[in-house]
Protein backbone atom coordinates (compact mmCIF):
# COMPACT_ATOMS: atom_id res chain seq x y z
CA UNK A 1 0.00 0.00 0.00
CA UNK A 2 1.54 3.33 -0.95
CA UNK A 3 1.76 6.14 1.93
CA UNK A 4 -0.91 8.52 2.58
CA UNK A 5 -1.82 10.48 5.29
CA UNK A 6 -4.33 10.32 7.59
CA UNK A 7 -6.00 12.93 9.55
CA UNK A 8 -7.35 11.53 12.72
CA UNK A 9 -9.76 12.71 14.66
CA UNK A 10 -9.83 11.99 18.85
CA UNK A 11 -6.72 10.12 18.03
CA UNK A 12 -5.26 10.27 21.49
CA UNK A 13 -8.26 7.95 22.93
CA UNK A 14 -8.70 4.50 23.19
CA UNK A 15 -9.31 3.62 19.77
CA UNK A 16 -8.37 6.38 18.26
CA UNK A 17 -4.54 5.56 19.83
CA UNK A 18 -4.81 1.91 18.86
CA UNK A 19 -5.74 2.89 14.71
CA UNK A 20 -2.82 5.87 14.67
CA UNK A 21 -0.37 3.00 15.93
CA UNK A 22 -1.65 0.33 13.67
CA UNK A 23 -1.68 3.30 10.65
CA UNK A 24 1.91 3.92 11.40
CA UNK A 25 3.01 0.98 11.77
CA UNK A 26 1.63 0.37 8.36
CA UNK A 27 3.44 3.10 6.73
CA UNK A 28 1.11 5.54 6.73
CA UNK A 29 1.32 9.38 7.98
CA UNK A 30 -0.62 10.18 10.74
CA UNK A 31 -1.99 13.80 11.54
CA UNK A 32 -3.80 13.60 15.41
CA UNK A 33 -6.45 16.08 16.18
CA UNK A 34 -7.58 15.83 19.28
CA UNK A 35 -8.85 18.35 22.20
CA UNK A 36 -7.94 15.89 25.05
CA UNK A 37 -11.68 16.61 26.76
CA UNK A 38 -12.01 12.70 26.77
CA UNK A 39 -8.79 12.45 29.43
CA UNK A 40 -8.12 13.45 32.35
CA UNK A 41 -5.80 16.42 33.13
CA UNK A 42 -2.95 13.89 34.13
CA UNK A 43 -3.09 11.63 31.32
CA UNK A 44 -3.52 15.26 29.08
CA UNK A 45 -0.19 15.88 30.35
CA UNK A 46 1.43 12.18 29.95
CA UNK A 47 0.32 12.42 26.70
CA UNK A 48 1.91 15.34 25.63
CA UNK A 49 5.37 14.04 27.25
CA UNK A 50 5.43 10.80 25.29
CA UNK A 51 6.94 9.98 21.93
CA UNK A 52 4.19 9.95 19.32
CA UNK A 53 4.48 6.95 17.00
CA UNK A 54 7.27 7.08 14.17
CA UNK A 55 5.53 9.09 11.70
CA UNK A 56 2.59 10.77 13.62
CA UNK A 57 2.22 14.01 14.15
CA UNK A 58 -0.01 15.75 16.84
CA UNK A 59 -2.11 18.62 16.89
CA UNK A 60 -4.13 20.03 20.05
CA UNK A 61 -7.55 21.50 18.62
CA UNK A 62 -11.13 21.40 18.14
CA UNK A 63 -12.92 19.58 15.32
CA UNK A 64 -15.16 22.39 14.72
CA UNK A 65 -12.22 24.69 13.85
CA UNK A 66 -12.69 25.04 9.94
CA UNK A 67 -10.28 27.05 9.68
CA UNK A 68 -7.73 24.60 11.35
CA UNK A 69 -8.65 21.85 9.55
CA UNK A 70 -8.33 23.08 5.83
CA UNK A 71 -4.69 24.43 7.18
CA UNK A 72 -3.96 20.57 8.66
CA UNK A 73 -5.63 19.11 5.12
CA UNK A 74 -3.52 21.55 2.82
CA UNK A 75 -0.15 21.45 5.01
CA UNK A 76 0.06 17.73 5.48
CA UNK A 77 -1.66 16.60 1.94
CA UNK A 78 -4.39 14.88 3.60
CA UNK A 79 -5.79 12.60 1.53
CA UNK A 80 -8.68 10.57 4.22
CA UNK A 81 -9.70 11.16 7.58
CA UNK A 82 -10.83 8.78 10.42
CA UNK A 83 -13.58 10.72 12.95
CA UNK A 84 -12.86 9.07 16.59
CA UNK A 85 -13.82 12.58 17.79
CA UNK A 86 -17.00 12.34 20.07
CA UNK A 87 -18.98 12.37 23.35
CA UNK A 88 -19.60 8.80 24.17
CA UNK A 89 -21.05 8.48 27.61
CA UNK A 90 -24.92 7.28 27.36
CA UNK A 91 -26.18 8.50 31.08
CA UNK A 92 -24.39 12.28 30.24
CA UNK A 93 -26.12 12.12 26.74
CA UNK A 94 -29.54 11.73 29.11
CA UNK A 95 -28.68 14.54 31.19
CA UNK A 96 -26.83 17.10 28.88
CA UNK A 97 -28.31 16.16 24.98
CA UNK A 98 -27.02 19.86 24.26
CA UNK A 99 -23.47 18.37 24.35
CA UNK A 100 -23.67 15.73 22.31
CA UNK A 101 -25.97 17.17 19.41
CA UNK A 102 -23.39 20.04 19.69
CA UNK A 103 -19.97 17.41 19.18
CA UNK A 104 -21.50 14.49 17.51
CA UNK A 105 -23.06 16.43 14.91
CA UNK A 106 -22.79 20.45 15.13
CA UNK A 107 -19.28 20.44 15.21
CA UNK A 108 -18.56 16.91 13.21
CA UNK A 109 -20.75 18.87 9.79
CA UNK A 110 -18.44 21.69 10.57
CA UNK A 111 -15.60 19.44 10.30
CA UNK A 112 -17.36 17.33 7.48
CA UNK A 113 -17.58 21.09 5.40
CA UNK A 114 -14.25 22.03 5.97
CA UNK A 115 -13.29 18.57 4.13
CA UNK A 116 -15.27 19.28 1.25
CA UNK A 117 -13.81 22.47 1.05
CA UNK A 118 -10.08 21.33 1.41
CA UNK A 119 -11.28 18.65 -1.07
CA UNK A 120 -10.63 15.50 1.08
CA UNK A 121 -13.48 13.05 0.10
CA UNK A 122 -12.83 9.84 2.09
CA UNK A 123 -14.28 9.61 5.51
CA UNK A 124 -14.46 6.43 8.25
CA UNK A 125 -16.47 7.49 10.99
CA UNK A 126 -16.38 5.53 14.40
CA UNK A 127 -20.43 5.00 14.82
CA UNK A 128 -21.69 2.90 17.42
CA UNK A 129 -24.73 0.10 17.53
CA UNK A 130 -26.87 2.38 19.76
CA UNK A 131 -27.93 3.67 16.58
CA UNK A 132 -30.10 0.80 16.96
CA UNK A 133 -31.90 0.96 20.01
CA UNK A 134 -33.65 -1.60 21.37
CA UNK A 135 -33.38 -4.53 18.89
CA UNK A 136 -36.14 -6.57 17.15
CA UNK A 137 -33.75 -9.46 16.05
CA UNK A 138 -30.55 -10.80 16.77
CA UNK A 139 -27.79 -11.07 15.81
CA UNK A 140 -28.61 -7.47 14.55
CA UNK A 141 -27.84 -6.37 10.96
CA UNK A 142 -27.55 -3.53 8.82
CA UNK A 143 -30.28 -3.21 7.63
CA UNK A 144 -32.05 -3.58 11.20
CA UNK A 145 -34.47 -0.51 12.01
CA UNK A 146 -32.51 2.17 13.08
CA UNK A 147 -34.57 3.66 16.70
CA UNK A 148 -31.71 4.94 19.08
CA UNK A 149 -32.99 5.26 22.36
CA UNK A 150 -31.03 7.85 24.09
CA UNK A 151 -29.22 11.08 22.79
CA UNK A 152 -25.72 9.52 22.25
CA UNK A 153 -27.45 7.02 19.73
CA UNK A 154 -29.43 9.75 18.27
CA UNK A 155 -26.13 12.15 17.51
CA UNK A 156 -24.21 10.02 15.97
CA UNK A 157 -27.14 8.65 13.86
CA UNK A 158 -27.55 12.05 12.87
CA UNK A 159 -23.49 12.62 11.69
CA UNK A 160 -24.52 9.20 9.43
CA UNK A 161 -27.55 10.86 7.65
CA UNK A 162 -25.27 13.80 7.14
CA UNK A 163 -22.38 11.20 5.57
CA UNK A 164 -24.92 9.40 3.60
CA UNK A 165 -26.24 12.89 2.14
CA UNK A 166 -22.96 14.55 1.63
CA UNK A 167 -21.97 11.44 -0.30
CA UNK A 168 -25.02 12.13 -2.51
CA UNK A 169 -24.61 15.72 -3.07
CA UNK A 170 -20.91 16.23 -3.32
CA UNK A 171 -19.33 12.29 -4.05
CA UNK A 172 -18.24 11.86 -0.84
CA UNK A 173 -17.09 8.20 -0.21
CA UNK A 174 -17.58 7.08 3.60
CA UNK A 175 -17.84 3.94 5.88
CA UNK A 176 -19.93 4.20 9.20
CA UNK A 177 -18.16 1.79 11.22
CA UNK A 178 -21.30 0.70 13.76
CA UNK A 179 -19.05 -0.63 16.86
CA UNK A 180 -20.41 -3.10 19.33
CA UNK A 181 -18.64 -3.41 22.60
CA UNK A 182 -14.78 -1.91 22.07
CA UNK A 183 -12.74 -3.88 24.70
CA UNK A 184 -9.18 -5.25 25.72
CA UNK A 185 -5.61 -2.99 24.76
CA UNK A 186 -2.85 -3.50 22.96
CA UNK A 187 -0.76 -6.92 23.42
CA UNK A 188 2.28 -5.03 24.52
CA UNK A 189 0.82 -3.25 27.49
CA UNK A 190 1.77 0.21 26.33
CA UNK A 191 -1.84 1.39 25.52
CA UNK A 192 -5.05 1.44 27.31
CA UNK A 193 -8.65 1.78 27.67
CA UNK A 194 -8.89 4.98 30.10
CA UNK A 195 -12.00 7.13 30.47
CA UNK A 196 -13.11 9.06 32.82
CA UNK A 197 -15.80 8.00 34.65
CA UNK A 198 -15.23 4.69 33.26
CA UNK A 199 -18.16 3.02 32.25
CA UNK A 200 -17.41 0.06 30.21
CA UNK A 201 -17.53 -3.01 31.79
CA UNK A 202 -14.01 -5.42 31.49
CA UNK A 203 -11.93 -2.14 32.56
CA UNK A 204 -14.63 -1.79 35.63
CA UNK A 205 -14.35 -5.44 36.29
CA UNK A 206 -10.09 -5.18 36.34
CA UNK A 207 -10.77 -2.41 38.57
CA UNK A 208 -12.91 -3.92 40.97
CA UNK A 209 -10.49 -6.82 41.23
CA UNK A 210 -7.92 -4.77 41.89
CA UNK A 211 -9.22 -2.26 44.35
CA UNK A 212 -8.97 0.76 42.64
CA UNK A 213 -12.71 1.04 42.29
CA UNK A 214 -15.47 0.23 44.28
CA UNK A 215 -17.03 -3.71 43.37
CA UNK A 216 -18.77 -3.43 40.44
CA UNK A 217 -22.17 -2.89 39.99
CA UNK A 218 -24.32 -5.57 38.30
CA UNK A 219 -27.49 -4.12 36.76
CA UNK A 220 -29.97 -6.44 36.75
CA UNK A 221 -29.79 -10.36 36.93
CA UNK A 222 -33.50 -11.55 35.60
CA UNK A 223 -33.38 -10.51 32.24
CA UNK A 224 -34.46 -13.19 29.47
CA UNK A 225 -31.31 -14.44 29.17
CA UNK A 226 -29.40 -17.77 30.17
CA UNK A 227 -27.91 -16.49 33.18
CA UNK A 228 -30.38 -13.64 33.51
CA UNK A 229 -28.06 -10.78 33.10
CA UNK A 230 -27.13 -8.92 29.52
CA UNK A 231 -25.19 -10.58 26.74
CA UNK A 232 -23.17 -8.18 24.74
CA UNK A 233 -20.65 -8.39 21.57
CA UNK A 234 -16.80 -7.93 22.52
CA UNK A 235 -14.78 -6.88 19.90
CA UNK A 236 -11.15 -6.29 20.71
CA UNK A 237 -9.42 -2.72 19.81
CA UNK A 238 -6.70 -4.27 17.77
CA UNK A 239 -9.48 -6.24 15.66
CA UNK A 240 -11.37 -2.70 15.48
CA UNK A 241 -7.88 -0.72 14.14
CA UNK A 242 -7.35 -3.23 11.44
CA UNK A 243 -11.18 -3.06 10.25
CA UNK A 244 -10.57 1.05 9.67
CA UNK A 245 -7.00 0.26 7.98
CA UNK A 246 -9.27 -1.84 5.60
CA UNK A 247 -11.48 1.08 5.13
CA UNK A 248 -9.65 3.38 4.24
CA UNK A 249 -8.03 1.15 1.57
CA UNK A 250 -11.59 0.63 0.59
CA UNK A 251 -12.72 4.26 0.12
CA UNK A 252 -9.32 5.26 -1.51
CA UNK A 253 -9.88 2.27 -4.12
CA UNK A 254 -13.41 4.24 -5.22
CA UNK A 255 -16.11 2.15 -3.06
CA UNK A 256 -18.19 4.08 -0.83
CA UNK A 257 -18.91 1.27 1.94
CA UNK A 258 -21.96 2.97 4.16
CA UNK A 259 -22.65 1.49 7.62
CA UNK A 260 -21.18 -1.38 8.40
CA UNK A 261 -21.13 -3.54 11.66
CA UNK A 262 -17.60 -4.49 13.73
CA UNK A 263 -18.41 -7.27 16.36
CA UNK A 264 -17.97 -11.21 16.33
CA UNK A 265 -21.92 -12.62 16.14
CA UNK A 266 -21.06 -13.80 19.63
CA UNK A 267 -21.90 -12.48 22.72
CA UNK A 268 -21.07 -12.93 26.57
CA UNK A 269 -22.96 -12.58 29.65
CA UNK A 270 -21.75 -10.18 32.50
CA UNK A 271 -21.64 -13.02 34.60
CA UNK A 272 -19.57 -14.67 32.05
CA UNK A 273 -17.68 -11.98 32.25
CA UNK A 274 -16.87 -12.17 35.67
CA UNK A 275 -15.94 -16.14 35.75
CA UNK A 276 -13.55 -15.40 33.04
CA UNK A 277 -11.81 -12.29 34.67
CA UNK A 278 -11.18 -14.60 38.17
CA UNK A 279 -9.88 -17.19 35.87
CA UNK A 280 -7.26 -14.95 34.54
CA UNK A 281 -7.11 -13.50 37.73
CA UNK A 282 -6.85 -16.39 39.61
CA UNK A 283 -9.28 -14.58 42.20
CA UNK A 284 -13.10 -13.72 42.72
CA UNK A 285 -14.26 -10.20 41.32
CA UNK A 286 -15.98 -8.26 44.14
CA UNK A 287 -19.68 -7.70 43.02
CA UNK A 288 -23.25 -6.48 43.66
CA UNK A 289 -26.30 -6.81 41.70
CA UNK A 290 -28.55 -3.58 41.19
CA UNK A 291 -31.73 -2.87 39.55
CA UNK A 292 -32.01 -2.96 35.72
CA UNK A 293 -30.97 0.48 33.60
CA UNK A 294 -33.46 1.95 31.42
CA UNK A 295 -33.07 1.18 27.57
CA UNK A 296 -30.78 -1.27 28.61
CA UNK A 297 -31.41 -4.67 25.74
CA UNK A 298 -30.90 -8.08 27.00
CA UNK A 299 -28.61 -8.52 23.70
CA UNK A 300 -27.06 -6.95 21.55
CA UNK A 301 -24.58 -9.22 19.06
CA UNK A 302 -23.59 -7.80 15.78
CA UNK A 303 -24.12 -9.75 12.23
CA UNK A 304 -21.04 -8.30 11.00
CA UNK A 305 -21.02 -10.72 7.54
CA UNK A 306 -21.09 -7.29 5.60
CA UNK A 307 -17.93 -6.04 7.24
CA UNK A 308 -16.07 -9.36 6.46
CA UNK A 309 -17.14 -9.44 3.09
CA UNK A 310 -17.10 -5.75 2.33
CA UNK A 311 -13.50 -5.20 4.04
CA UNK A 312 -12.06 -8.59 4.15
CA UNK A 313 -12.20 -8.61 7.87
CA UNK A 314 -12.24 -11.13 10.72
CA UNK A 315 -11.37 -10.40 14.58
CA UNK A 316 -8.35 -12.54 15.42
CA UNK A 317 -8.07 -11.31 19.11
CA UNK A 318 -11.77 -11.07 20.47
CA UNK A 319 -12.04 -14.25 22.29
CA UNK A 320 -13.46 -13.03 25.86
CA UNK A 321 -9.60 -14.72 27.73
CA UNK A 322 -7.48 -12.59 25.38
CA UNK A 323 -9.60 -9.44 25.66
CA UNK A 324 -9.13 -9.74 29.51
CA UNK A 325 -5.62 -10.74 29.26
CA UNK A 326 -4.42 -7.51 27.02
CA UNK A 327 -6.59 -5.95 29.39
CA UNK A 328 -5.15 -6.88 32.65
CA UNK A 329 -1.59 -6.28 31.40
CA UNK A 330 -2.44 -2.62 30.02
CA UNK A 331 -3.93 -1.95 34.10
CA UNK A 332 -2.50 -3.83 36.62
Amino acid sequence: MPSMTVLVTGGAGFVGSHFVRAACESGRHVVILDDLSGLGLSDADSLLTLPLPSGATFVRGDIGDGALIRKLCKEHAVESVVHFAGKIQVGESVRRPELYFDVNFARSLRLLDALREAAVRDVVFSSTAAVYGVPQEVPISESAPTVPVNPYGCSKLAFEWALDSYARAHGLRFAALRYFNASGAHPDGTLAERHEPETHLLPLVIDAARGSRPPLMVFGHDYPTPDGTCVRDYVHVCDLATAHLRAIDKLAQGHSLGPLNLGTGHGYSVKEVLQAAQDVLGAPIPHVVGPKRDGDPPVLVADCRAAQRHLDWQPVRSELATLLEDAVRSRW
